[in-house]
């Protein structure tokens, strides 16, 4: 009797090692058919359609792998229901781990063909002063979002709308949570419907440390390269909630505003005597003005003045008005001030720094070496020939100054 109770459990041993061995081999020959499949879907008929695809894209390429791997998930899925000997328990659970991976898998190809519109709409033209980018991010989040209800649900077996409902509860907690999401969205909507922001913008937001071109404009930050090739990242709310300057208008002007003024020193300011004022009289772009002066001072001092009245009382050329008006012809003369845009020389409030004479035009280039070569050639210019005309720039007294005063004092 003993021997026979052995040879039974014997027997059930190798028929328990056998069940074993049929479900190993039906899954090594589950995981073989789902590598070969893969293998075959990538490596074979992927590069054969590599041709067909877009070449100067990877984005194409990687969507369409990444919706290759549902071909071996849906093998696993089908096929793990014919191994032999398997638990009901083990079937159900890799087939609802399967079917959620099949759904990540499907939502990461639609991200991937999103990355593939947006990149074919960043070729054309338009793309600069209207990008999508922001867009496809919402896209993005709101697929994301239903991929992981589906994945859940179809895990624990149940309905989605069981967790739509249950996430109504939740609703405050995620305003909260996404608040920033929210914000971003609007001033992303806004920011492309209104036309505020391109790629390519100068903007300044000194508050931020930005003052640079915008190179990414994205559903939560714009990144701006700075001038000292630093990167600024802007959340893109606060391009609406707060203030910045952009520099487009003046780009597609063409031409770059010189504001800029020549303190000059009061006490040097007065009238011509008839020596300056003929040396003055070499200037060609002073012919027209003191030909008009001429005659507009001669035919009021005639009409005004008479023949007794004291000299005092007459009309004269001041030099600080001879050399405005010759400031102004050289300005229009200029080959490089863009002549149909605002032009002027004139005097501000007096200062304790002297008087103020403003130089307002637009050089005929937005370019920033060019402008700066442009505005300093006219400045160098004018300091040069300000002696001529009796006037001087005002300074401050450095220590050199005093030195030299008191030395002549003393001498």
């Amino acid at each position: 009797m003993a021997s026979g109770s052995a040879m039974d459990d014997l027997q059930a041993n190798f028929a328990a090692q056998t069940l074993w061995v049929q479900s190993l081999i039906g899954l090594v020959m589950l995981a073989l058919a789902a590598m070969a499949a893969n293998f075959l879907i990538k490596k074979v008929l992927l590069r054969a359609a590599a041709p067909f695809l877009d070449t100067r894209s990877m984005t194409a390429d990687k969507a369409a792998a990444r919706l290759a791997n549902v071909v071996p998930l849906l093998i696993v899925s089908y096929g793990i229901k014919v191994v032999p000997n398997l638990p009901e328990g083990v079937i159900v659970v890799v087939g609802n781990v399967c079917s959620a991976l099949i759904v990540v898998a499907i939502a990461f190809a639609i991200s991937g063909a999103l990355n593939y519109v947006n990149e074919l709409y960043a070729r054309r033209p338009e793309a600069k002063s209207r990008p999508i980018k922001g867009y496809v991010q919402v896209v993005k989040i709101v697929l994301f979002g239903g991929a992981a209800i589906l994945a859940i649900a179809t895990l624990m077996e149940q309905s989605p709308l069981l967790l739509l409902s249950g996430l109504g509860a939740m609703a405050a907690v995620l305003m909260l949570v996404f608040k920033d999401t929210i914000l971003s969205l609007v001033a992303s909507v806004q920011l492309s419907s209104n036309d505020m922001l391109r790629v390519g913008d100068w903007i300044e937001m000194p508050q931020l440390n930005a003052d640079g071109d915008v190179i990414d404009i994205a559903l939560h930050t714009v990144k701006v390269q700075n001038f000292d090739k630093t990167i600024t990242t802007i959340p893109t709310h606060k391009l609406i909630s707060e203030s910045y300057r952009n520099w487009r208008g003046m780009r597609e002007a063409g031409g770059r505003r010189i504001k800029r003024s020549l303190f000059i020193d009061q006490n040097a300011i007065g009238f011509l005597k008839d020596e300056r004022l003929g040396n003055l009289r070499r200037f060609r772009l002073l012919d027209d003005y003191l030909a008009r002066k001429d005659a507009e001072l001669r035919e009021w001092n005639a009409s005004m003045l008479s023949a007794d009245c004291d000299a005092v009382n007459a009309r004269r050329v001041t030099n600080i008005g001879t050399f405005r008006a010759y400031v102004a012809a050289y300005l229009k003369a200029h080959g490089r001030v863009t002549p149909n845009m605002t032009l002027l020389v004139r005097q501000l409030a007096p200062t304790p720094q002297g008087l103020p004479l403003e130089i307002y035009c637009f050089t005929d280039t937005v370019a920033w070496a060019e402008y700066e070569a442009i505005q300093s050639d006219i400045f160098d210019h004018l300091l040069a020939i300000l002696p001529e005309f009796g006037l001087r720039i005002y300074q401050e007294p450095s220590g050199l100054d005093l030195r030299g005063a008191l030395l002549g004092r003393d001498g």
